[in-house]
């Protein structure tokens, strides 16, 4: 059996990220200890899991910190308590990496599939329900040789139903929150079947609730014989993630996986370009170029593509995670971003428009044109945004240019545009991101980040552009 607990209440992740060890309790120790015996079996009694010295505990603490990559220490601390208090997928972690398959080959032996909808949740119309069913299964049949068929009486392949509580699997669901659905790998009688949770929302396309097809596609993936991956962008991640259904792509990761099931569609050339599936940037990669850079509230964040990684003191360990599970109505592939100090916004550039966000909230009235900021009309995008701390002024980089604008006054500064080299020495590439950290200013360029003061203009280092992210390959 398969469980897949789900949320996008992130303000949960976020307050718990703040635990500091000394504040750790019994109830949380107790706790971590059924996470590791659920998801790592953990099998012996071994006492608190905050004592040293407890060598199956620390080993399995240490697995598991080593799948989320967190900081390796073996011991229950704020980020592995943090991680532990995630809603999540209730499908043990255990030998899980880069895509992976039940094994004991778990998977149909035949192509062609019948799929069955039992029942309807309230949530929304049968069309509505019927829509995200046949799409989910297309986001597979896509990239391997597999064919749905639907049947409206009788047994079929995959038997789809919604039920709460008890709803005769012997795996009952636990009220609102947490599980939303559990789905079975190939076999006969129940294997191949998905369940759904009747005391969540589920939604068609908003993301106020559960978007149906993203919670199906997963569970579909787990019906056609693939486990859990440790991709954070892969749709086979533990976790639940909102993506729109009109855009979403069936990721890299996945692709791999259900394919060395499966095979790849024969109907489709591999070389055409609308096949592309997307790949999760790897923080490890010396050759990547961030998107954006930016602070909030004391932590960095880093963007590149779908994703962003967030750096926070407490961690010794960036978390990478899609930019939509934060912001759901923030745009991907963004150009710049800078945290407004004096609105508590954090502001996502992208072409000629510009997003505003408090907390996860887009602020009314958003996005809105960068001409707001006193740009000229010529200027269609910018490269980066850097706000200085000190003077209060934000920089906007354009090609070889920067304007100043003052974030009290809301104007953009006289005598402005400006050379990027007649302030940064050194610099002679267009600018890629900016931000400022512990006094120091650092500009991106490419796959490097150059290290300034800005108020005497004097280059310090030059460093790849990783060097905040701390690769966490082992």
């Amino acid at each position: 059996m398969k469980t897949f607990n789900l949320s996008v209440l992130l303000s949960l992740a976020v307050a718990v990220y703040c635990v500091p060890v000394s504040q750790v309790t019994d109830p949380d120790e107790s706790f971590a200890e059924s996470y590791l015996k659920k998801f790592y079996d953990l099998t012996e009694e071994s006492g608190p899991v905050v004592r040293r010295g407890i060598s199956p505990v620390t080993k399995k603490l240490r697995e598991m910190q080593r799948f989320f990559g967190l900081k390796i220490t073996g011991t229950l601390d704020a980020d592995t308590l943090a991680m532990m208090k995630k809603p999540r997928c209730g499908v043990s972690d255990v030998k899980i990496a880069r895509f992976s398959t039940f094994g004991n080959n778990l998977k149909w032996e035949k192509n062609s599939l019948t799929y069955r909808i039992v029942n309807y949740t309230p949530d929304m119309s049968a069309a509505e329900v019927d829509d995200s069913m046949e799409k989910a299964l297309q986001v597979w049949a896509k990239v391997t040789p597999l064919r749905f068929t639907r049947i409206y009486s009788g047994t079929a392949d995959i038997m789809i139903s919604f039920g709460r509580r008890d709803h005769g699997d012997y795996y009952p669901f636990d009220g609102p929150g947490n599980t939303l659905a559990h789905a079975f790998a190939p076999s006969s009688g129940i294997g191949g079947d998905a369940h759904f949770d009747e005391d969540e929302t589920f939604t068609f396309r908003s993301n106020s609730g559960y978007v149906l097809f993203m919670v199906a596609a997963h569970e579909f993936g787990h019906s056609l014989g693939l486990s859990h991956s440790d991709d954070p962008g892969a749709l086979m991640y533990p976790l639940y993630s909102y993506r729109n259904p009109e855009t979403f792509v069936l990721p890299r990761d996945d692709v791999n996986g259900i394919q060395s099931l499966y095979g790849p569609n024969p109907d489709v050339d591999p070389l055409d370009p609308d096949t592309t599936a997307p790949t999760t940037p790897d923080a490890c990669d010396s050759t990547m170029v961030l998107d954006a850079v930016a602070t909030l509230r004391g932590e960095m964040l880093f963007f590149k593509d779908s994703f962003f990684w967030r750096s926070y003191p407490q961690s010794n360990t960036p978390q990478q995670t899609l930019i939509n599970n934060f912001w759901p109505d923030a745009p991907v592939d963004i150009d710049a971003a800078y945290e407004s100090r004096y609105r508590d916004r954090l502001l996502l550039f992208k072409g000629n428009r510009v997003w505003a966000f408090n907390a996860y909230d887009l602020v009314p009235d958003y996005p809105q044109s960068i001409s707001t900021f006193g740009l000229p009309a010529s200027v269609t995008k910018v490269d980066a945004v850097l706000y200085d701390v000190k003077s209060h002024k934000t920089l906007f980089f354009v090609g070889d240019n920067y304007y100043s604008y003052d974030e009290a006054r809301r104007t953009m500064d006289r005598g402005f545009p400006k050379r990027v080299d007649e302030k940064f020495s050194g610099l002679t590439s267009k600018v890629t991101a900016a931000f400022q950290y512990r006094g120091f200013t650092y500009i991106y360029s490419g796959p490097y980040m150059f290290e300034y003061s800005l108020r005497t203009g004097r280059l310090f280092r030059v460093l790849k552009n990783d060097y905040f992210l701390r690769c966490t390959r082992y």
